[in-house]
């Protein structure tokens, strides 16, 4: 496994960290739920990524089949001239997109263990579409023709540090329960008035990752 690829695949997952989804339903429920808090917790955060893990599998099995007749062609240089427009036009597109506000993060409209997994696969399937970073991880483990046994604990790895934000601010608040009330607030508020600097974020990295693999940088 050569370690440039691990260390791209880990800044794409750090990337995806900072899904407003995930740290948004972990905040609402940390300051909402009186009782079973972990429970509910986890059950959101474990069925978000069983769905991206599932998701994964799947189109690494099926982008296989499509990419190994074709793998050389990945190498050549209309492949790699391709792969360095699109990562310009993402890049260049990142700082072009429009500010504008959202309704902030998604909240369940009770607090019970269905609800969560239902939450769980409701907002992994509206946001499956626009998780580039994973796709571009997909993408590069695909292309290298990595064995199963190489790819499947990179991507249930991938799916760990994705959801480490609800993990960690769980750990948080039941360490640090008294101070935590204020900072959950704020987190909670920044995330209600974000704008949409988080897609133009993505493009940006996902971009530039085009362009370093397509040989312009």
């Amino acid at each position: 496994m050569n370690i440039e690829i691990l260390l791209v695949i880990g800044a794409l997952a750090l990337l995806d960290m900072f899904s407003p989804s995930i740290i948004g339903v972990s905040v609402y429920v940390l300051l909402v739920a009186k009782k079973q808090q972990i429970r509910l917790l986890l059950t959101y955060l474990m069925t978000v990524a069983l769905f991206y893990f599932s998701t994964g599998i799947f189109l690494m099995l099926g982008l296989g089949v499509i990419f190994n007749p074709i793998s050389n062609l990945l190498d050549s240089y209309s492949a790699r001239f391709i792969m360095t427009i699109v990562g310009a036009a993402l890049f260049i597109g990142s700082w072009l997109v429009p500010k504008r506000k959202t309704n902030g993060a998604p909240k369940p409209k009770s607090l019970h263990v269905s609800s969560m997994v239902a939450l769980g696969f409701t907002t992994s399937i509206l946001e499956v579409a626009t998780a580039l970073p994973y796709f571009a991880a997909i993408g590069i483990l695909t292309s290298n023709q990595i064995e199963f046994y190489e790819w499947l604990p990179i991507l249930a790895g991938y799916n760990l540090i994705m959801i480490a934000p609800g993990i960690i601010l769980l750990c948080f608040h039941l360490l640090f329960r008294r101070f935590m009330n204020k900072p959950l607030r704020k987190i909670q508020t920044l995330f209600d008035q974000r704008t949409s600097s988080t897609l133009s974020w993505v493009m940006f990295f996902v971009g530039l990752i085009l362009l370093i693999n397509g040989g312009m940088i």
